[in-house]
């Protein structure tokens, strides 16, 4: 959204309005796809992932430097594969009108339902982070509510961007599903687009931004961002178990999660030696920093930012432990170690900005109070990761800590559960998808009433008399 406009933006506006108004017109021409219609899209929407999976971890491995295929592949091919496959099975129920229930007394045998029905054409704006999965889960949504979609890449997507630009219209006529590359200024001009939804995912300054283009033209938004998500481990959870499940999850994509652990409380008493244990499982899991398993930095600034972090807190007394032997990052391939950091400055960059690295800050607490003061002082999370078996403390920490998602006793793992809702509050975001409730944020929910042959409520009409102060007096009774 920042940055210069380039001098063709007349011309790239053009094109996407011109894309819009052709997507409109079919969905005017065609508003309500049947159930048949819209399993053939999951199909091919799932048809592309699977005959491209080789491709897609090829591009985007390109775009990252080196992106692990592995985790392409289980990060996002098997969550959208899985995701539609889930869709699929549940549409049929999904678009069934709902009955619900008439005040006979008043309207007699007059019938109410609620109609699931397509918006029309969704805008959707992806990540550099997770390009298919950000793209093709809400996709899947999007198409089983029955409309029309255009989609705008990253720019750090660029290889990947042109795959799908290339081999997309071989699946989806672009007046169903058109793909636009970054190629500059093009993020500003489709969020000034009149959609009849739009979804966003990255940033929250980003999504500011957007939002506040999306609010001229009324356009409601679901907005997923990120923040600083915490896990908890309490001291009857055992440790080791609660490292190793962090430190996995904190380590894959090289940390660049929105819902990743972001920093990690630990009973004071326990720091030193989660410590140690985070370095154990480091090295076993990445024995070199140059292994094709652990992925690359995005790009040169998000490298220098994250390097620049861990220097400033080195120099303000924190301790900084690179968990890897061997240097701490190495710039050609914009690698960084997995490094834990105690006693970092609350007011630190790596404190206050989501991170979006390998860098754990291990936080020492004495009482559960105290973190839940401490995570209460700061925007709402996307996501909560308490680590305990008793009950009264996980129920206290759920309903004194707001968050987006939760996962308890492990981490990520509610966002690949198809049947959860997946979404932010506050500045984590705003509104869900996935599931039930992906095809319900994509569709109206059109309140139909059917009047019967005899109208009750008919009678209750000027000139008012005896008749009508009864009828009243019957209805509020």
């Amino acid at each position: 959204m920042q940055g210069e406009i380039r001098p063709d933006s007349k011309a790239v506006a053009a094109e996407l309005r011109a894309c819009l108004q052709r997507q409109r017109d079919a969905y005017l021409a065609h508003p309500v796809p049947t159930l048949a219609e819209r399993k053939d899209d999951l199909r091919r929407l799932a048809g592309f992932v699977k005959e491209h999976k080789d491709a897609i971890c090829d591009a985007i491995s390109a775009d990252y430097g080196n992106r692990s295929r592995h985790e392409t592949l289980l990060l996002e091919v098997m969550p959208v594969v899985k995701d539609v496959g889930e869709t699929q099975k549940h549409l049929a129920e999904w678009m069934r009108p709902q009955r619900r229930s008439v005040d006979r007394i008043a309207f007699g045998l007059a019938s109410n339902r609620v109609v699931p029905q397509p918006l029309g054409v969704v805008g959707v704006i992806v990540p550099w982070n997770f390009p298919l999965n950000l793209s093709m889960v809400g996709l899947a949504a999007i198409f089983a509510a029955g409309n029309r979609a255009m989609v705008k890449m990253s720019e750090n997507s660029r290889h990947f961007a042109r795959l799908l630009i290339e081999r997309i219209p071989a699946y989806f006529p672009p007046d169903k599903l058109r793909i636009f590359d970054e190629t500059g200024g093009v993020g500003i001009e489709f969020s000034n687009l009149p959609f009849d939804h739009l979804l966003f995912t990255g940033s929250s300054a980003t999504g500011r931004a957007v939002m506040a283009a999306a609010a001229k033209n009324l356009c409601p938004v679901t907005l997923e961002l990120g923040g600083k998500a915490p896990a908890v481990v309490c001291d009857d959870f055992p440790l080791a178990t609660a490292v190793e499940r962090i430190m996995h999850v904190k380590l894959l994509n090289a940390g660049q999660i929105c819902t990743t652990v972001d920093h990690v409380f630990v009973p004071r008493a326990e720091v030193d030696e989660f410590a140690r244990l985070a370095a154990a499982v480091a090295a076993k899991r990445y024995p070199r920093l140059d292994t094709p398993d652990f992925t690359s930095i995005i790009d040169a600034r998000s490298f220098e930012r994250l390097t620049g972090a861990l220097e400033d807190a080195g120099r303000r007394g924190a301790k900084v432990v690179n968990l890897l032997p061997g240097p701490a990052w190495d710039p050609p391939t914009r690698k960084i170690s997995p490094h834990v950091v105690l006693d970092a400055p609350w007011d630190s960059e790596l404190m206050q900005r989501e991170i979006f690295g390998p860098i754990l800050p291990i936080v020492a607490y004495d009482s559960l109070d105290e973190v839940i003061d401490r995570i209460n002082g700061g925007p709402r999370p996307l996501a909560l990761y308490p680590f305990s078996h008793d009950r009264r403390r996980l129920d206290h920490l759920l309903d004194r800590v707001m968050s987006g998602g939760v996962s308890i006793n492990d981490a990520l793992l509610h966002v690949g559960q198809h049947d959860l809702p997946f979404g932010g509050i506050g500045e984590s975001g705003m509104g869900h998808y996935h599931g039930y409730e992906g095809f319900l944020t994509f569709s109206k929910l059109r309140p139909v009433f059917r009047q019967s042959r005899f109208s009750t409520i008919a009678l209750l009409a000027p000139p008012y008399g005896k008749l009508a102060d009864r009828m009243i007096s019957f209805l509020i009774r």
